[in-house]
C-alpha cells in the first residue's frame, strides 16, 4: 500500500452519490462547461499546492466528507484517513507536476483526468513515480467537491 495516500491525495474510481430533491428546492443551474473546466483545473492545482505545503484546511475543503479514494495500489481511503496521513506526516509529497489535464463536464458532475509526476514518501517508503488520475466532482450549492478519485501507476515502456 505504498501508493495509498498519494493516490488519494491526487484523486480518483467513481461512484457519484445521488442526491434527492424535493419539489420545494430547485437544483442549482448546471455550470457552463468552459467556466467549469477552468474552475476545476484551478481546484486541482490548488489541491496539489496545499498538499505540497501540508495545508490540510485548504486541501480538505475540496473533498466531500464521503469521498471515496482508491490509491494506485488498490487500497480505499476516506477523506478523514487521507487528511490524517497528511497531518501526521505519514504522507509527504516533496514535488509534483501535473500534465495532460482534461475535464469533462456533465451538468453538475465532472470528471477530471491528468498525469502527475511525483516525488514523495508514505510511511517512510518511496512513492515517487508517474500516475494517471481520475477525479469525479459534484457541484453542490455552487461549489465543486471531489467525491471519488483513483490513481493508477504508469509503467515505463519495456525496452
Amino acid at each position: 500500500m505504498k501508493h495509498k495516500a498519494l493516490a488519494l491525495a491526487l484523486m480518483l474510481a467513481v461512484t457519484v452519490p445521488a442526491y434527492g430533491q424535493t419539489s420545494e428546492k430547485k437544483p442549482a443551474p448546471a455550470a457552463k462547461p468552459a467556466d467549469a473546466s477552468a474552475e476545476l483545473m484551478k481546484i486541482e492545482h490548488e489541491i496539489l499546492a496545499a498538499l505540497l505545503k501540508k495545508d490540510t484546511a485548504t486541501f480538505g475543503k475540496h473533498f466531500n466528507d464521503d469521498a471515496v479514494l482508491t490509491t494506485p495500489d488498490g487500497a480505499v481511503q476516506t477523506k478523514a484517513q487521507l487528511l490524517g496521513d497528511v497531518k501526521s506526516g505519514a504522507l509527504v509529497l516533496e514535488a509534483s507536476t501535473i500534465s495532460d489535464m482534461k475535464v469533462k463536464v456533465h451538468g453538475n458532475a465532472a470528471v477530471v483526468t491528468y498525469i502527475s509526476t511525483d516525488k514523495g514518501k508514505y510511511n517512510g517508503q518511496d512513492i515517487s513515480g508517474r500516475f494517471r488520475w481520475t477525479d469525479v466532482f459534484v457541484r453542490q450549492g455552487g461549489a465543486w467537491q471531489l467525491v471519488a478519485g483513483q490513481g493508477t501507476p504508469i509503467q515505463a515502456p519495456a525496452k
